[in-house]
């Protein structure tokens, strides 16, 4: 017979908030949770929770053991506007559930959470005494106690603004904290080989679990850098390779990016990063190679590919090639022939990146990866697509007022036919936007944002165009 239902709290950190639905999301697939084991009444982001219903609370652990966004999860005791009201629900609760944890032989604590509005030590230890009525006889222990609970106060999300009175009380029993302390452990600040775009812990692990990744999986990253997106992915059992054309950054020969670093030790790498955080047994390999002249055989599969794609704004955006229409190499000179290099721009990029995906990813495989846009120029249809890969999560994380970069995932859902191609058709070319918004006066800008809505997209490439023609003549 089952169980009833149980109401969960899951609270998140408010930070990131467009990627904790795909997130949760693909936690949800991963574990292979149907929608009948777990009911979200509420998946808004207008605020840091959300009420789940389950009768399973081995669920809700495996969630918490996976989340980056979430804080922690408890079982939903009480919760209500007015305080009387929740003291009240809170009393009535199921005795049946007191009384277990009534036993003078369980110790406990009871934690107190704000949202919004900073209070006291003083004041916490208050609110905690309003709670007397509570039949709890063990021993109150802070450090490990056998029951924690928690008594929250939600003011809302504008703290400019703050209520005298909290608009949500909850109460609960804690049942499993979120993976926030890897973000810590993963720290930027102490990690031995980083770069000037080294990727964010956070969102690194975001990434890692929005491509599901998990014990014996194979990941690649064609644009590795310092390797941050390994690191991550490491984390949770995924075998991990990498490659990147830039010799020079793989091999640790580039400026240190610490202010405080003269020279790179000579024991800096990707490989030594994997060491720091012991994953040395999921590091397979990086190597040096041009994605756009690929090196891996057809048989080649993998099952995740996750990756940051230079936008060519911090780092360069190359790929081998000549200016020359017929490059004449020697054969005495090939040995030590150092090939030159060309602007490899983002649409070729994202178009040998779906290719790749296509061909090398296996099927129900995942490509997660940042895609940069103009915010006032997006559309969905700019977004690189392929019959083949369909689009699950689409999140945007805003970097200044007038840029940003969606993290785009995508599944493969089958194998591809001789007729499909990635289309790109539509995709602006974040780089050279950027410079060009760079190089212009307000004035200059205004006319062309006014200009861009009066239009379509065509006439505002064309007006660009032309623009740039008279800039350069």
């Amino acid at each position: 017979m089952n169980s009833l239902p149980k109401k969960y709290l899951f609270w998140f950190a408010h930070e990131h908030i467009d990627f904790r639905v795909p997130e949760i999301n693909s936690i949800l697939n991963l574990f292979k949770v149907v929608p009948s084991k777990l009911k979200i009444s509420d998946k808004s982001t207008d605020h840091p929770y959300w009420i789940v219903e389950s009768d399973c609370e081995t669920i809700i652990k495996k969630i918490a053991s996976r989340s980056v966004s979430l804080k922690f999860c408890m079982e939903l005791w009480a919760q209500a506007s007015d305080p009387s009201k929740f003291h009240e629900t809170l009393r009535t609760h199921s005795q049946e559930k007191i009384q277990y944890y009534k036993n003078r032989d369980k110790s406990f604590k009871i934690i107190v959470e704000t949202f919004s509005k900073h209070i006291s030590q003083k004041e916490k230890v208050e609110r905690i005494e309003t709670l007397n009525y509570l039949p709890f006889e063990g021993p109150v222990k802070l450090n490990n106690p056998d029951n924690s609970f928690y008594y929250i106060e939600y003011y809302g999300t504008n703290s400019n603004t703050i209520a005298e009175t909290p608009e949500k009380l909850f109460f609960g029993k804690w049942i499993a904290n979120g993976q926030r302390d890897l973000i810590q452990k993963l720290s930027l600040k102490t990690r031995k080989f980083i770069g000037t775009t080294s990727m964010d812990p956070q969102l690194s692990l975001l990434m890692a679990n929005q491509a599901q990744v998990k014990n014996g999986d194979i990941i690649f990253d064609p644009f590795v850098g310092t390797g941050s997106l390994l690191v991550a992915a490491a984390q949770f059992g995924g075998y991990i390779l990498g490659a990147d054309i830039d010799f020079m950054m793989l091999h640790a020969r580039t400026r240190p990016t610490r202010i405080t670093q003269k020279i790179r030790s000579s024991d800096e790498s990707v490989a030594a990063n994997i060491k720091q955080y012991g994953k040395s047994s999921c590091y397979l390999d990086v190597v040096v190679s041009d994605f756009s002249r690929s090196m891996w055989k057809p048989q080649m599969r993998v099952d995740v590919i996750i990756t940051d794609p230079p936008y060519g704004i911090r780092e360069a955006t190359e790929r081998i090639g000549s200016a020359k229409s017929n490059p004449n190499i020697q054969e005495n000179q090939v040995a030590t022939h150092i090939p030159s290099k060309i602007i490899y721009n983002l649409p070729h990029i994202f178009y040998d990146l779906l290719d790749f995906a296509v061909r090398h990813l296996v099927v129900n495989g995942r490509l997660v990866c940042w895609f940069p846009v103009y915010r006032d120029y997006y559309s969905t249809d700019q977004l690189p697509s392929h019959p083949c890969l369909k689009m699950i999560a689409n999140s945007e994380q805003i970097l200044s007022i007038h840029s940003s970069r969606r993290l785009l995932t995508y599944v493969k859902i089958r194998e591809p036919c001789e007729e499909d191609v990635v289309n790109t058709l539509n995709m602006l070319d974040y780089r050279e936007m950027y410079f060009a918004f760079k190089n212009e006066t307000r004035k200059e800008r205004r006319m062309k944002e006014a200009l861009a809505r009066a239009t379509n997209k065509a006439e505002w490439e064309k007006r660009c165009k032309e623009n740039k023609k008279e800039m350069n003549e």
